[in-house]
């Protein structure tokens, strides 16, 4: 029922891609989403060096068969990121599926990857960078909305508008984001043109997922008002859970504090200590609004088959009623 461009083209059973959400990003839970029917992604970002991420790529394929991909952050960083090697070790183990992310273009990438025969999915949150994506060679353009945890663009438009004009601009598959947690979120979102969908947040509420389980139980108490946009004062907009370290950003931004001062609370240590640790004051916390559709903490294949199941449903029924036919 749900076959598109998307699943011929990455050999999945279900257009569902798990987004790139750095330290929850691990091996564990790209196999469990792919073994689930979707496609699982290892973000390459949190590894030191391409050593490290070859041992997680083959710690996937040690857990999986399926298909699975791996992002490579194209943001800017307190470190600099070896993509170039990390790249060549994909390439070298064999993953087909690349997922890039950030303000620059994957363009410097773009050949040696489509040489390899990479399927190269570029996330955005503007029309305009998702027909730069398809121009410099994009095989599908992941578009995210306003909705989104981390990282969100500066545009602020929200998925029910993002997805049609991205749909409307570019000619590849385009994948959804923002918001979307459950089966009803799934079919607005192809209902809007979309060819699949790509899911951050309710990820982390999975129990492959290695977050701290104090990091997922503070998602199951928070609604859709406990996140707060931090950073647009440094061009770098976050949306992330309520907590000490978002206010201490929000007061360095109305202080006009220098990019550098961020640094004390945003760098990677502190993440680490509240995604790992469970010390959730300690820093930054990534989260979507729709962690007010968060109520429980489950399998990923109970997750993925519940989305599949609800879409199914609600389909069949807009199908009944004239409104939407399934094919």
């Amino acid at each position: 029922m749900f076959k598109t461009r998307v699943t011929e083209m990455l050999g999945i059973r279900y257009p569902i891609i798990q987004g790139a959400m750095l330290r929850a990003s691990l091996a564990e839970l790209a196999a469990a989403v792919s073994n689930a029917g979707g496609l699982g992604i290892i973000a390459s970002a949190i590894f030191p060096s391409a050593k490290e991420l070859r041992d997680e790529i083959r710690k996937a394929k040690s857990l999986t068969d399926k298909p699975f991909g791996v992002n490579i952050n194209l943001f800017p960083a307190t470190r600099p990121m070896p993509n170039e090697e990390y790249i060549d070790t994909l390439i070298e183990e064999g993953v087909k599926v690349v997922s890039t992310s950030g303000v620059r273009s994957p363009e410097p990438y773009m050949e040696r990857l489509k040489k390899s025969g990479v399927t190269v999915i570029h996330k955005v949150t503007t029309v305009r960078h998702a027909v730069r994506g398809e121009e410099v060679g994009a095989d599908m353009i992941a578009a995210i909305g306003f909705e989104q945890g981390g990282n969100m663009g500066m545009d602020d438009v929200p998925m029910l508008v993002l997805i049609p004009r991205v749909v409307d601009s570019v000619t590849v598959p385009v994948l959804a984001g923002g918001g979307i947690a459950d089966g009803r979120g799934f079919i607005a979102a192809l209902a809007l043109g979309a060819e699949g969908v790509v899911i951050g947040t309710r990820f982390l509420a999975t129990h492959e997922c290695n977050i701290h389980p104090n990091y997922k139980e503070w998602m199951l108490r928070s609604t859709e008002s406990d996140t707060v946009i931090t950073q647009r004062s440094i061009k770098n907009t976050h949306r992330v859970l309520k907590n000490e370290a978002a206010a201490k950003v929000q007061e360095m931004e109305t202080k006009g504090a220098p990019v550098e001062e961020f640094f004390t609370v945003i760098k990677g240590e502190m993440g680490r200590r509240v995604m790992e640790e469970g010390k959730l004051d300690a820093g930054m916390a990534l989260c979507g609004l729709n962690v007010g559709l968060i109520h429980d903490v489950v399998s990923v294949k109970e997750l993925i088959d519940d989305i599949i199941n609800q879409a199914e449903i609600i389909g069949e029924r807009l199908d009944s009623l004239g409104v939407f036919t399934l094919k």
